[in-house]
């Protein structure tokens, strides 16, 4: 009997020698210095507008705009929703004197997580976990790795595990690159910031009574905790993928179309109830923290993590009944 320890070390040294991760490294060290630029010139931009650099200025301003909007007939209803919750929550802040963007290291990074866990990250881990069986098909190694004295169960687990484990390297090198870049421009302190988080928006309505205050760095740490699942979730589904389909090319336009599509989706379904059932709508995760509406009503966060759960079990599971079954001569 194999143990498992040296199929996994084999598939890690197998994903180092393809250099994926060094391409997603190469990709996150690329694009994080152009969004901290671009949230360096929206600041000068709001200093100029404002003529100030109060952040109680524009969180005014805000509510105003959006209040304004409200009475327009050519905004949709469901906009008009969100920018009421959006309003709600602003005066929320601002009646608690607390900047909810203060520019530092730590809200930039926790800014890009949230905003990277819908497209940007699963792409990164897609680009890893694309041909991590459909790549064995493609060089013919395939044949050479089933004929070794191994269940297939086994060489199909190591190459899950390691793909965990490589997932969840790209969740931390994001944050840390995050942290470290964007910290040379706004600096590195903030970790002890108060954020306010347990909103739940109903509706137009925003319930306030589970609000509480916790540390930016702990905010910081649940925010990565659910990336970290929704990135596992799309890790777990690309890795069915590539057991189905034996082209690596195929298996990530099958991928980046649901992936895409998702974020398409999450901006048009808020009237197809049934596409709250979709993973691609539930992966937005962090959006519940900060009560942001959810794009589908009747959608929280338990619901979503209970959605993701049951699609990446279910990938596990076809992978696997797929995979022991496989007939790979032809």
């Amino acid at each position: 009997m194999v143990s498992l320890y040296p199929l996994v070390k084999n598939e890690c040294i197998k994903m180092i020698k393809k250099k994926r991760l060094l391409v997603v490294l190469l990709i996150l060290a690329a694009i994080i210095p152009m969004f901290t630029y671009a949230q360096m010139k929206v600041a000068e931009s709001n200093r100029k507008q404002f003529g100030t650099t109060d952040w109680r200025v524009e969180q005014r301003q805000k509510i105003v705009d959006y209040t304004r909007s409200l009475s327009s007939g050519r905004v949709p209803e469901e906009w008009k929703q969100w920018r009421r919750v959006e309003v709600k929550l602003a005066q929320y802040y601002l009646d608690k004197d607390v900047n909810p963007a203060e520019p530092n290291g730590v809200t930039f990074t926790r800014e890009f997580v949230k905003n990277a866990v819908n497209l940007f990250i699963p792409l990164m881990v897609m680009v890893v976990a694309a041909d991590m069986v459909s790549g064995e098909h493609t060089t013919g190694t395939i044949k050479l790795l089933l004929t070794r004295p191994v269940q297939r169960w086994k060489i199909l687990l190591s190459k899950l595990l390691s793909l965990i484990l490589f997932t969840s390297f790209i969740v931390i090198a994001t944050a840390i690159l995050c942290y470290l870049i964007s910290g040379v421009v706004f600096g590195y302190g903030g970790w002890d910031m108060p954020v306010f988080f347990g909103f739940q928006a109903k509706g137009t309505e925003v319930d306030f009574s589970f609000v509480r205050p916790v540390d930016n760095w702990l905010y910081l740490i649940m925010e990565l905790g659910l990336v970290w699942y929704a990135a596992v979730v799309v890790a777990v589904m690309t890795l069915m993928i590539s057991v189905l389909v034996r082209s690596t090319a195929a298996g990530m336009g099958i991928m980046l179309a649901l992936l895409i599509s998702g974020t398409i989706l999450t901006n048009m379904v808020s009237s197809w109830e049934a596409a709250k059932y979709l993973f691609m709508v539930n992966l937005n995760l962090t959006t519940y923290l900060s009560g942001t509406l959810p794009p589908i009503k009747g959608m929280d966060l338990p619901f979503s993590l209970a959605v993701l759960t049951v699609w990446g079990i279910a990938s596990v599971i076809v992978s696997f009944a797929v995979f022991t079954k496989k007939d790979v001569l032809n």
